[in-house]
This record gives C-alpha cells, sequence and structure tokens, in this order.
C-alpha cells in the first residue's frame, strides 16, 4: 500500500470491487494492476485485469470502477482506465471431467418458440465478446443448431474423443452431425442420457468460459441428467409473449428449479414486429408478457428479441452469425448477454468461490 493517503484511499476502494468471474475482492485475486495519482494533474490511471469469462461486462465493469475511485476522490479531473486479460484456466468439473467455468442450459417450455435460435445467439454472441464458448446441441429428436450456423459434415474420432465441428474457433457438437437429415432419431430414454453422456465426456472441448446447452424442448427428464452430470451455473428460459407459450414457461421453470438448477433470467422472442417500410411496431403475439411473468415468479428478466425478417432468412441460409450482425439482432442479443453475465455475477458475488488450495511438492 501506498505511502500517499490519497493513492492509498484509491487502492483500497479499488480492491474492495468484487471480480465478475469468481465474487472475490479484487485485491485477494491479484487484479489489481498498477494506479498512479498524479497530484499535479489531478488524475489517476488505474489497471486492473478481468478473465476473458467476463469479456461481455468488461468496458461497463471498467467503468464501475472508475466511478469508485471518483467517488472516493471527488476532486479528481481524470480518471483512466485500463484492463488487462488474466490468464485464469477453468477447473475440470463434473462427472463427465469437462473443463468449463460456466455450463449454461438454454430451455423452453413449449417447441417453435425460437429457442435453439436464442441458444446458439448467445454463444456467438459471448464469443464475439471475447469469451471462449462451445455449444451443445442436447436436443437430440430436433438437432436444429447444425442447420442454423451453416455445419454440416461428420466428427472425427482422436486419441478417443470426439473431435466437434467448428463455427470459426467455437466448437460444436449435435446429433444433426451424425444422422441423414430426414433421418428421425426414435429412441427411450436410457439411450438419450447415454447420447448427452457421450456428447459432455467424450467430445475435445478444450478449455471453455461458457459451454451454452440447447435444451430439448418441455420439461422432460434431460435437465435431471444434466444436473446429475455436472454443476450448472443456471438456465435462461425463453418464451415468447402470448399467454399459452408463457403457461409452458412456467412450467419449464418449475422443473429447473425441481432439479435445483438456478434460473439465470427469461428471455421473449417474437417481442413485437417494427414494419420496415413504415417503422410502425405491431405486436403480433404480445409485448411484455415475459417481463411480467419474471417480475411475477421472482426470476430476472434479461431482455427480449423482436421478430425480424433477416433474422429468419439468414438462419434458414444457415447464417446466424450475419443476422446477428445488423442492428436489431446485434443490440437485442448484446443486451441480453450483457445481462446475463451481470446475473452470474451477482451470484458469484452472493456465494465467493473459494481460493485454489496451494499445490504441494
Amino acid at each position: 500500500m501506498s505511502d500517499d493517503p490519497v493513492l492509498s484511499k484509491i487502492q483500497e476502494a479499488v480492491g474492495r470491487m468484487r471480480d465478475p468471474e469468481t465474487g472475490r475482492p479484487l485485491s485477494k485475486t491479484g487484479q489489481v494492476g498498477e494506479i498512479q495519482y498524479d497530484a499535479s494533474a489531478n488524475s489517476v490511471k488505474c489497471t486492473i485485469k478481468l478473465s476473458t469469462h467476463s469479456s461481455p461486462v468488461r468496458d461497463e465493469y471498467s467503468e464501475s470502477v472508475a466511478e469508485v475511485i471518483r467517488s472516493t476522490v471527488p476532486e479528481l479531473a481524470r480518471v483512466e482506465m485500463k484492463v488487462d486479460t488474466l490468464d485464469r484456466p477453468p477447473a475440470t468439473i463434473g462427472q463427465v471431467g469437462i473443463t468449463v467455468k460456466s455450463v449454461i442450459a438454454v430451455g423452453s417450455g413449449k417447441g417453435g418458440v425460437g429457442k435453439s435460435t436464442l441458444a446458439a445467439s448467445i454463444a456467438l454472441t459471448l464469443e464475439k465478446a471475447g469469451a471462449t464458448v462451445g455449444l451443445m446441441d442436447a436436443d437430440v429428436y430436433g438437432p436444429s443448431i447444425p442447420h442454423l450456423l451453416g455445419l454440416s459434415g461428420r466428427p472425427e474420432i482422436q486419441n478417443g474423443k470426439i473431435v466437434p465441428i467448428y463455427a470459426g474457433r467455437m466448437p460444436v457438437m449435435s446429433m444433426g452431425f451424425l444422422i441423414e437429415k430426414d433421418q428421425a432419431v426414435i429412441w427411450r430414454g436410457p439411450m438419450l442420457h447415454g447420447a448427452i453422456n457421450q456428447f459432455l465426456r467424450d467430445t475435445y472441448w478444450g478449455q471453455l468460459d461458457y459451454l451454452i446447452i440447447d435444451m430439448p424442448p418441455g420439461t422432460g427428464d434431460i435437465a435431471l441428467t444434466l444436473s446429475q452430470m455436472l454443476p450448472l451455473s443456471g438456465a435462461v428460459v425463453v418464451c415468447t409473449p402470448q399467454e399459452v407459450a408463457l403457461l409452458d414457461a412456467v412450467k419449464a421453470i418449475a422443473m429447473f428449479r425441481k432439479t435445483e438448477i438456478p434460473i439465470l433470467g427469461m428471455v421473449e422472442n417474437m417481442s413485437g414486429f417494427v414494419c420496415p417500410d413504415c417503422g410502425k411496431q405491431y405486436d403480433i403475439f404480445g409485448r411484455g408478457g415475459a417481463r411480467d411473468k419474471a417480475e411475477e415468479l421472482k426470476v430476472p428478466f434479461l431482455g427480449e428479441v423482436p421478430l425480424n425478417i433477416s433474422l429468419r432468412q439468414k438462419s434458414d441460409q444457415g447464417s446466424l452469425a450475419a443476422a446477428l450482425e445488423e442492428p436489431i439482432c446485434h443490440d437485442a442479443m448484446q443486451r441480453i448477454v450483457r445481462s446475463l453475465v451481470r446475473e452470474l455475477a451477482r451470484k458469484a458475488a452472493m456465494a465467493p468461490m473459494s481460493a485454489p488450495l496451494p499445490i504441494l511438492t
């Protein structure tokens, strides 16, 4: 700690800030870098370190640190922030031995609400923000992730591991890679659970910040299977605004709660349509139903995605990533992903991760 009382106050204030990933104080995790206080210029230069897991909230977290500095020393004329990348590899978790920091299930109470599109969009948006992401299609009976991402081919086996198909740098695994397009999967429960286990245990996922799992629609027992295989960080429930869809979304939330999987939030898909010709908004399926239901059920509301012709067209063409570059989809997904990572950070702050044990030699 510095001999300068002002600099010491700043160092203490920054050190008390919670790391978004672990929930621990930055001073305890070695994430406070150099802090320079220039009394003559009445300015501060502060460097902190964040892992790639926190990349989606990197800018807003940096600004929150700057605000803490300003509130600690109100007379400051300027605060300059720098965020370096902290190298913090994930640990191996669960019975399946996967190396990942956060496992997020994306589910819905019924089909046809855009769950797979949202799951893939969340994964792509996290990756573009700088996180390391994997995407697993657990919707074995209706695997649509390969089509949405324009992926094809058969995974190879190397050294006893399944090599996933890659969408850019993102590993993807789906039953859609293993069957013909027009072939139906007619399996009983044990075979389905065996496939999920193999996808998790035997796929070479590498080291991930996030594994996004596209769940089958409805309230089957896949959630229970997953909860027994590995600790899930939580679930995102996708629904559309109308009451008939919300009734099923409530059942999905009840299912996740029964299997003790935390609810990270609800997303409202197909939330209004803005006519590209006249700019008028039409609430074809209604609007705001998921927000109201989330408030009623006391779960976070992560955001809404409007109906969008380009999103539908590009998804059909296997170019979902291109659709997410367009302002309507881009802005909606940015809000959703930031809200999602904020909720993970909030949960981490409530139950901070333990410090790693020293390695004895």
